[in-house]
């Protein structure tokens, strides 16, 4: 099997099985989960075997793309249909599939208008996928647009009481990214036509166009200092509302909070990730002077981020809610750790100190992804039998559900920075390359692990090691964990602590990867600092 086709199997299989699930009798509901978690169990082992093996046995290409496919799409704009792996690609590809097959298995509840459940769950899946892997900028936007309306109508229609509102709050939210980001699309597409250089959408072109390192017909072309401010402020609204990063969060508890269980594992362990990988991918390599310069709001925004997420998590009484504003905490270590890049950095120091925050950003994705997922899935277990998450009613839940409550406990632990667990790694690694940034700053995210800790310990004292349960429902918790329940929640601990205990699981892919971003993007962010005059400019700028 040649990477190219197990590349675009791996990608729109998933689409392929919705296409399926339009010739289901409507009357057949268990048939039409069978195939579905089939589908998406079929993705996840075509991510572990096949690809895992071609990845590591394959030697990596002039830009670390390892397994590749490019081919001309839509010629007379030469926009291309191009997939790359590389390091960071890689583990977002394998907690993809892991998280759709797992929310797939928990979806099994669902009884309402099945079909169509199922068929706008595996268009996200590929969605989700493709903008993972995806090289080339056209696509890259056209597979992040295809996540958006699966997403709002499996809120807006299989939610809870205010989903409608929730759904458009969502689609408008990211509709808004999704102008901002075309506007950016644009200015480097007509940007890069100089000369005898054609258009391109290209990202791993136009990466060597904003680091003036551009070869061939591109050769002496770059980005001037102001048109990368303005792309780089474009594009990092764009990713920030996606994050999400304070201010641009509110839409998030809401969709949560009406969105059904496998949905929120979905949303905040792949669809918040996207805005990270996005910063990664795109906004970073192609306009550097840009990013280092904003550098500062970066870490402004991820401390802010920080410390408000955990001082409103504090503060909640619905469950769903108050996870769903740790998401917001957590994610401000990604913002952190991306954004401690010092002006004027000289040598290997300040570029070590950035390494380090940038691996810590990613591995703090990765965790976050696995840790949110199996949160968001035990909080709706308990939902499911007591159809109610007001913590003051919760109590002694440890005592009626014992298997359950240490599952939880595991996954609750590994949420606040234990130890030993996943999350932990990642808010080191921020923090310790936070301190050559700004000490002050790496204090105030140090604070904010102390509040995860007093918010995620008050609410684990209330609702399972409380007195006495005193909410409605009360016999719901008389039955017991479901074997797929305990193997959804079980998988999802078991990978967190993994993690934690053997961090090298993801940075022996990671570090080789973000080595080369760092030393590429440090080098054409010094390049444009010593001259904005180059020997060809992109045109639109002033």
């Amino acid at each position: 099997m040649s990477p190219a086709f197990l590349l675009s199997l791996i990608v729109f299989l998933p689409a392929f099985g919705a296409v399926c699930l339009l010739g289901f009798n409507r009357n057949n509901p268990r048939g039409m989960r069978s195939f579905a978690v089939t589908v998406t169990g079929v993705v996840f082992v075509l991510t572990l075997f096949p690809l895992l093996p071609m990845y590591f046995g394959a030697t990596p290409g002039m830009h670390g793309i390892r397994l590749a496919v490019d081919e001309p799409w839509i010629g007379s704009w030469n926009i291309r249909y191009q997939l790359g792996l590389d390091g960071l690609s890689l583990p977002f590809l394998l907690l993809t599939s892991l998280l759709c097959f797992l929310a797939m298995l928990a979806s099994w509840s669902v009884g309402k208008q099945i079909k169509g459940y199922l068929i706008l769950f595996l268009l996200l899946e590929t969605g989700m996928l493709g903008v993972f892997v995806a090289l080339d900028f056209f696509l890259f936007y056209v597979l992040f647009e295809v996540m958006l309306l699966p997403m709002y109508f499996l809120i807006g229609f299989w939610g809870g009481p205010r989903k409608e509102y929730a759904a458009i709050k969502f689609f408008l939210y990211t509709l808004v990214g999704s102008v901002l980001m075309l506007i950016a699309l644009l200015m480097v597409y007509f940007a890069s036509g100089q000369g005898t250089a054609a258009p391109s959408f290209d990202l791993l072109t136009l990466a060597t166009i904003g680091q003036g390192r551009a070869d061939g017909d591109y050769a002496g072309l770059t980005f001037s200092q102001t048109f990368q401010l303005t792309g780089f402020a474009l594009l990092f609204a764009a990713f920030a509302i996606k994050l999400p990063s304070v201010p641009f969060h509110t839409w998030l508890p809401d969709a949560h909070v009406e969105a059904p269980t496998p949905i929120s594992m979905l949303l905040a362990g792949v669809l918040l990730k996207v805005g990270g990988y996005g910063l990664l991918r795109v906004a970073y390599p192609l306009f550097p002077h840009g990013a280092q310069v904003l550098s500062w709001l970066v870490v402004a925004l991820g401390v802010i981020s920080i410390l408000y997420g955990a001082l409103v998590a504090m503060a909640q009484t619905d469950l769903k809610r108050m996870v769903a504003y740790s998401s917001v905490s957590h994610m401000g270590y990604v913002l952190l750790g991306l954004g401690v890049w010092a002006m004027g950095d000289a040598g290997t120091i300040g570029r070590d100190h950035w390494r380090l925050g940038v691996n810590g950003a990613v591995f703090m994705m990765i965790a976050h992804g696995l840790i949110s997922a199996g949160m968001f899935f035990v909080v709706g277990v308990l939902y499911d039998r007591v159809h109610h998450r007001n913590i003051d009613e919760f109590g002694h839940i440890l005592g009626r559900m014992p298997i359950y409550s240490g599952l939880a406990l595991g996954l609750f632990f590994a949420g606040l920075g234990m130890p030993g667990m996943a999350g932990f790694i990642g808010e080191i690694f921020v923090l310790l390359s936070s301190w050559n940034f700004s000490p002050t700053m790496a204090v105030l995210a140090a604070l904010g692990m102390i509040l995860t800790a007093a918010y995620f310990l008050s609410m684990i004292q209330r609702v399972y090691l409380g007195p006495r349960y005193i909410g409605p429902h009360p016999e719901g918790l008389s039955f017991a964990l479901t074997k797929r329940e305990g193997g959804i929640a079980a998988t999802l601990l078991v990978l967190s602590i993994a993690l934690g205990v053997y961090p090298k699981l993801a940075l022996n892919v990671t570090e080789p990867a973000l080595r080369r971003f760092v030393d590429n993007v440090d080098a054409g962010a010094e390049a444009a600092r010593k001259s904005d005059v180059p020997q060809r400019t992109a045109r639109n700028v002033r």
